[in-house]
């Protein structure tokens, strides 16, 4: 159940989705390109992964909308998602009308702007007040002529923690006290110590790619502004030092097997929740609606949110774009951007937990005052209003996720043995190198 002191807001909420829908109901896009089915049924198909929070906006706009109907394909994660989309746009057939771009992938359809509608041509001008000046800017194309993306959620950071393991250790469990325990990685990595020697069937930290998501993000946002690619697009995996400080910080708690080397939203990570097998996973916003989903009834009041180490960054946040292959460009368009408006955004947080990217939708009450009843009533808008507030944008290469994913399985097979703590470094070099080709 929800709380009940988020009901109200959401009354109001829905009022002004009905007026903005009715709206675009009226107007529509300002495209000249003429859609298949004009005047008749539209199914709209929206391809996400992981909790967008968009279930109620579809029905909203299905009301709104009459002989509209949206499918959503979900996939849990976006390893999962990467070569589905990429089959789909190379191919040219079978992505959806909408599709979700994460920022790790989200330059390498940028460099492909002409497989994707132009939403300016659809009114998407008159929307860039809505949203934060860096979130709008990575949606156009450089010479500012197109607009590829509308921004979805950006992902303040916090940490969640499991209230009732912390207790059985004789760690605090106030979120406050719990906060000051950690100000920095050094801190949370004692931290864990304590606590493993008192829970040694319980991992403090679910795996490494959480942290290392965390860290390269914090890190890279203090430095230079760009992670394992600089902003021409070479890599520097080996002479960024942000890079080494989040590896070794990462690398750390992979010595001190203080992770259960487990990959977010994977079948194990999602069978884990519903045990005891890990205390703690740092938390972008949009983590928590995750949490929920796989933890059901066994983790409601259980979880708690606190500050995150470092006291900085952001991890996550994705942007909705319109392939040219959909047979329905206008209704595609209006599609998007009504679930990227503040009012869209403000509904997908108080679903699932997705921080908005719109500086209209993180002044709304509901965002501001928002709580979450399963995470122990955490102020889930303060906190992670307070952070959005502090985000620095990292510039992610085209080739970001690759060399992510093969730097995680290099930090995973030296948590299983596989690779002596000394030469994971050589290793991952090697790994991002190869990954980056």
């Amino acid at each position: 159940m929800r709380d009940l002191g988020r009901i109200r807001p959401r009354i109001a909420v829905l009022a002004t989705l009905a007026t903005l829908l009715a709206g675009a109901a009226a107007c529509g896009g300002d495209g000249d390109k003429k859609d298949d089915a004009a005047g008749g049924p539209v199914t709209l198909t929206v391809d996400v992964f992981g909790e967008f929070g968009y279930d109620q906006l579809y029905k909203q706009y299905e009301a709104s909308h009459p002989g509209v109907t949206i499918k959503q394909r979900k996939v849990s994660t976006l390893d999962d998602y990467k070569p589905r989309i990429q089959q789909w746009i190379a191919t040219g057939s079978g992505a959806g009308d909408v599709v979700a771009l994460e920022e790790g992938i989200l330059a390498t359809y940028m460099q492909q702007k002409s497989k994707f509608l132009n939403l300016f041509d659809y009114g998407g001008k008159a929307l860039e007040s809505n949203f934060l000046p860096w979130k709008w800017q990575m949606g156009v194309t450089a010479d500012g002529k197109q607009l590829v993306g509308l921004g979805t959620d950006i992902g303040p950071l916090g940490m969640c923690y499991r209230k009732d393991l912390f207790a059985k250790a004789g760690l605090p469990t106030d979120r406050d006290e719990v906060s000051k325990l950690w100000p920095t990685w050094d801190a949370f990595f004692q931290t864990g110590q304590k606590f493993q020697a008192k829970e040694s069937k319980t991992k403090w930290l679910d795996g490494p790619s959480a942290i290392l998501r965390t860290t390269v993000l914090q890190e890279s946002g203090k430095g230079a502004g760009y992670s394992y690619f600089d902003k021409n697009n070479n890599l520097v995996f080996d002479t960024n030092p942000a890079i080494k400080t989040a590896f070794d910080t990462s690398l750390k708690f992979e010595q001190a097997k203080l992770t259960g080397d487990m990959q977010i939203f994977t079948p194990p990570w999602q069978t884990a929740l519903k045990r005891d097998t890990f205390a703690t996973v740092p938390c972008p916003s949009w983590m928590l609606g995750g949490i929920s989903e796989f933890s059901g009834d066994y983790g409601k009041g259980k979880w708690d949110v606190a500050s995150v180490p470092g006291g900085s960054g952001y991890w996550g946040g994705s942007w909705l774009a319109v392939p040219k292959q959909t047979k329905h460009p206008k209704e595609a368009a209006e599609l998007a951007k009504f679930l990227t408006s503040p009012q869209g955004q403000v509904g997908a947080f108080k679903d699932k937990d997705t921080f908005p990217s719109s500086t209209v939708a993180e002044k709304d009450p509901a965002v501001t005052g928002a709580t979450s009843a399963y995470f122990n009533n955490a102020p889930t808008g303060k906190i992670f209003g307070d952070m959005a507030a502090q985000v620095k944008p990292v510039y992610l290469g085209p080739k970001n996720e690759d060399v992510r994913q093969a730097v995680e399985n290099v930090l995973i097979a030296v948590g299983q043995g596989k690779i002596p703590a000394d030469q994971a470094w050589a290793k991952a070099v090697d790994a991002a190198k190869k990954a980056a080709r």
